[in-house]
């Protein structure tokens, strides 16, 4: 890649044609390119987690979602997706409110019915009982912690070393919602030290940073001079962190298969490796993902393409 003219491509599908097709379906109103996608998807779960998630994002401001349940009312691929869809939707209400302003809860409740309905439809698949985990945050005061263990355990059975899986468990116990920095940390390693070798579960580790970076980034009202905030990435807890998550995870791979479903965790790892100061790693891990990029987490530490070109210029100057 040319020094001078590196751009990123910021494709919110991750280079996964198929589902851009059927999210420009969803623009037209028409439904079946959603059925056909998810139904040679299958039961690769990575694949299947990243589609219904983009498809819910985009399903959530239209009504393409009802058009195929109406048609196809019994239908377990219809009845995962309106579950990731309804959970969209209360999300996007909750952002609307604003941060600590409560939505009327019987939206959530129509979430958590969606998903459990999805569940039993499609017995096999974990994506209902991960949109399960993530719709539990917007009740006031979380879900009883033994609810949310039975959930947690119907998800591991199906899918124990889903990345989406924990990292809504991680959300949830992270101190933005209803746990506490330690808590989150322990989940997160707790986790890692568990996944066998080129399992990216150990990434965990670099989400839960990126959590309590938000956290202090608000309580800071933004301002990144804050004390602290500054050795946030840099020291030698986080540059050990990053280190294990690559020799763990990546170290030895394929430089170039890279699933449309892990890039954005690629990135959590690239962004750490460069702020940590660790650029044999991040070099390794720019060259991997090429052009290929996600807004986050490099939004939540400034621009993300000004910070993309600086780090390639800097560590692939031949491209």
């Amino acid at each position: 890649m040319a020094r001078d003219r590196y751009t990123p491509d910021f494709d919110p599908d991750c280079g996964d044609a198929p589902l851009t097709s059927a999210r420009q379906d969803i623009v037209i109103g028409r439904w079946q390119g959603l059925r056909d996608l998810l139904r040679i998807t299958g039961p690769d779960w990575l694949s299947r987690g990243h589609r219904v998630r983009m498809l819910a994002q985009a399903c959530a401001g239209s009504s393409t979602m009802e058009s195929w349940l109406a048609a196809e009312p019994n239908s377990a691929d219809a009845l995962v997706l309106r579950a990731a869809t309804e959970t969209a939707r209360a999300f996007n209400l909750a952002i609307a409110a604003g941060r600590g302003t409560p939505i009327d809860q019987r939206r959530v409740d129509a979430a958590v019915l969606a998903c459990l309905k999805a569940a039993e439809s499609y017995v096999d698949d974990p994506t209902p009982w991960i949109s399960l985990i993530s719709v539990a945050r917007l009740y006031p005061s979380g879900v009883r912690r033994r609810e949310l263990a039975r959930w947690w355990d119907e998800l591991h059975r199906r899918d124990p070393y889903s990345v989406e899986g924990h990292l809504q468990v991680l959300h949830y116990y992270s101190a933005r919602w209803h746990g506490t920095h330690g808590l989150m940390y322990d989940f997160a390693r707790d986790a890692a030290g568990v996944a066998p070798p080129g399992c990216p579960l150990p990434v965990l580790v670099q989400y839960a940073r990126v959590e309590e970076y938000r956290y202090a980034l608000d309580a800071a009202h933004g301002r990144t001079s804050a004390m602290g905030l500054g050795q946030h990435w840099d020291h030698d807890v986080a540059a050990g962190d990053v280190r294990r998550t690559w020799q763990r995870w990546v170290m030895g791979r394929e430089a170039h298969a890279v699933a449309p479903g892990e890039l954005r965790d690629l990135h959590y790892l690239t962004h750490a490796a460069c702020l940590a100061g660790l650029p044999d790693i991040a070099t390794a891990l720019l060259r991997m993902t090429g052009r290929r990029a996600t807004r986050t987490p490099w939004s939540y530490t400034g621009d993300p393409v000004k910070q993309l070109a600086k780090w390639s210029k800097e560590l692939l100057p031949h491209g």
